[in-house]
């Protein structure tokens, strides 16, 4: 990589978007956990609602990264921390009180 994509990328970072999309990527992980309990609950209307909404957010994410590669760090980040909050949520509703890590 050279000096002048770098410079490039930084020119093109903002906190506040990136903070945006690191929130957007959390839910967007959530809003996965509930898309496939839809579909696998034959409920069409509501998946395909919830997999329209998903791919605003997806092309949000795209956007910004096509702008500057750092905004990968976010989605990485929020999409990390929304499919950990998930699944140890949803591993409480199955097993309330169990410790998790």
């Amino acid at each position: 990589m050279n000096m002048f994509a770098l410079h490039n990328a930084w020119v093109h970072f903002s906190l506040p978007n990136a903070a945006l999309i690191l929130v957007a990527y959390f839910v967007l992980d959530g809003m996965y956990a509930v898309y496939t309990i839809k579909v696998t609950e034959k409920r069409p209307v509501a998946a395909a609602t919830i997999g329209a909404c998903m791919h605003f957010i997806i092309a949000f994410g795209v956007l910004s990264y096509v702008q500057s590669f750092l905004y990968v760090v976010p989605i990485a980040i929020g999409s990390w921390l929304g499919t950990y909050t998930m699944v140890r949520y949803e591993r409480q509703l199955v097993h309330p009180g169990k410790k998790t890590i």
